[in-house]
């Protein structure tokens, strides 16, 4: 069974085999979402794992590390999504953070996965809808993985945490 759903809550607080921090490209502790899954986690724990990859990562990389406290995860992806404020023109980038999640946790032989809205928050710079750029990023690579694994059981939940976002998203996606 596929399945894609978009939810209005923390991506933190989903039951899923893996987590999705949106991470920074040095793996470091961050505000936002990243901020909320390190202290979840247990901040030094998680830190220790994440100095184990080998950093800076790219725009679009993702890596494996446990979940540690997390009690409703088994596992996090840390996903690098691309800083808009930087870099404008990034969409590719930000549909391969998606995909390359999606990638790590089959990999690692798991099927559930909760998504924030990747590169939505600051590093969504002066895009005047962040948050429909990623859900629409997740479902193309939402798309291009089942189209590829058509067989594989996968039930992704996006996560809007804002009013603003959830009906940003919506619209976005038509979901």
């Amino acid at each position: 069974m596929q399945k894609i759903e978009l939810i209005h809550g923390s991506c933190a607080k989903q039951k899923a085999d893996v987590i999705v921090n949106a991470a920074n490209r040095w793996l470091a502790q961050g505000g936002g979402i990243c901020g909320v899954i390190f202290a979840m986690a247990g901040a030094p724990e998680l830190t220790a794992a994440c100095r184990k990859h080998k950093t800076p990562l790219n725009d679009g990389d993702a890596v494996i590390t446990p979940a540690f406290n997390i009690n409703n995860a088994k596992t996090i992806i840390h996903a690098v999504g691309p800083d808009f404020g930087a870099t404008l023109a990034a969409f590719d980038k930000l549909e391969l953070a998606y995909y390359n999640s999606l990638m790590v946790m089959k990999k690692n032989g798991y099927h559930s996965i909760s998504f924030p809205l990747i590169s939505s928050g600051i590093f969504g710079g002066s895009m005047p809808d962040p948050a429909g750029v990623s859900a629409k990023s997740c479902v193309k690579a939402y798309e291009k993985f089942t189209h590829e694994y058509p067989e594989y059981d996968l039930h992704v939940i996006l996560c809007a945490f804002s009013d603003g976002e959830y009906e940003s998203a919506k619209a976005a996606c038509g979901m």
